[in-house]
């Protein structure tokens, strides 16, 4: 048995709708389905405005950019996360400034956030890891009081919500990412979006070369931009995956729930928190192993060993030695050397289901002994 840890849910209607975007979504009709997925993942969310992006990275690059963040400017970022959170902040020739993570959400402290506050920050980052939600109540209040923007990184919390409004639509903006592994994909691609209409043109103009929407001469930008649109193609998928959106998270959400009431309570790990107020739309089902006889290197080499390809949690950036850091991120660490990704997808079986799951006891017991 070969079990991914993540795949795309593909049916006839996606089929359908990539099909008829390569027939004719051409000329006059080459933003049709961008247009249409803008809109609807506008509403979806409870935003004004959305631009389709080729990348979740993009997306933050190009609202970092709008916001005049440069050299000599500092971006508070939690030190759990991705290199691709971190890398816009860097190619605009600002400095990430890491802080730890809470030991139950898993997301950024917003103690430390502004304990690292200083003159030259510009910027605070709330990564949403694993479908976990960051104290936005807290972080929005943190960035008020230091008048300074609070951004989501939701690449990987589509279907989150937090007391009763979406992750992604509580910050400056917003950004998500539809990779092949999310819960919606368009094979690669991203969104931004926002509330706030000066913020929305600015990014929209550096979305496609600097050119302005109201531009007349055909080839004149007003600044130099970037290219980071979706394709008519990809956004053609991503209409018939919103269209699928309450099954495809609901999938996902059953699939975490039967993790845990499987798993938990256990002496030997814990998952991903139920936050309250929140509703965790379940990326990625996660254990954190909390017996330290296990070894967390043993276990995933012994799940694989039986096809189930599981990931580790993610490394503190810091870690990696590209970008100084002179904070401890303890609990950062911790979740790094003990945690792993558990297989979540649409179609998964209950019989893949229980197989991982028996495995996994299995492997915690071995590993123990």
């Amino acid at each position: 048995m070969k079990i991914p840890y993540a795949k795309p849910s593909i049916t006839q209607l996606e089929i359908d709708f990539v099909n008829d975007a390569i027939a004719n979504g051409w000329g006059e009709q080459r933003n049709l389905y961008i247009d249409r997925f803008e809109r609807e993942f506008a509403g979806y969310l409870g935003v004004k405005y959305s631009i389709a992006t080729s990348s979740c990275t993009g997306a933050l690059h190009m609202g970092l950019s709008a916001l005049d963040i440069g050299p000599g400017d500092e971006v508070i970022l939690a030190d759990s996360n991705w290199i691709a959170t971190v890398a816009p902040v860097v190619h605009l020739g600002a400095t990430p400034i890491f802080v730890d993570v809470l030991s139950d959400t898993w997301c950024v402290d917003p103690a430390l956030v502004e304990n690292a506050i200083t003159k030259n920050t510009r910027a605070i980052v709330a990564t949403h890891l694993y479908g976990n939600l960051a104290n936005m109540n807290e972080l929005l209040d943190v960035g008020h009081r230091h008048g300074l923007p609070v951004i989501e990184d939701a690449a990987e919390a589509i279907g989150s919500k937090y007391y009763g409004r979406r992750a992604g639509s509580l910050g400056y903006f917003g950004v998500f990412s539809f990779h092949g592994s999310k819960t919606i994909s368009t094979g690669e691609g991203g969104m931004f979006v926002t509330s706030d209409a000066n913020l929305y043109e600015k990014v929209l103009t550096l979305s496609n070369h600097g050119r302005h929407k109201n531009e007349t001469r055909m080839f004149w930008p007003s600044v130099v931009g970037f290219k980071y649109k979706m394709s008519n193609v990809q956004a053609a998928m991503g209409c018939a995956q919103l269209l699928r959106i309450e099954e495809l998270v609901g999938k996902r959400q059953d699939t975490l729930k039967t993790y845990r009431s499987e798993l938990l309570p256990s002496v030997s790990l814990t998952m991903n928190p139920d936050q309250f107020g929140c509703e965790n739309g379940a990326w990625m089902p996660t254990v954190v192993l909390t017996n330290f006889k296990n070894s967390l290197d043993a276990v995933l080499v012994n799940l694989r060993n039986k096809g189930i390809d599981v990931r580790p949690f993610f490394a503190p950036v810091s870690q990696t030695g590209l970008i100084p850091n002179s904070n401890r991120s303890l609990n950062s660490a911790r979740l790094a050397n003990s945690g792993m990704n558990l297989p979540s997808y649409r179609d998964i079986s209950s019989d893949e289901l229980d197989f991982v799951i028996s495995s996994l006891r299995q492997s915690l017991a071995s590993s123990a002994n």
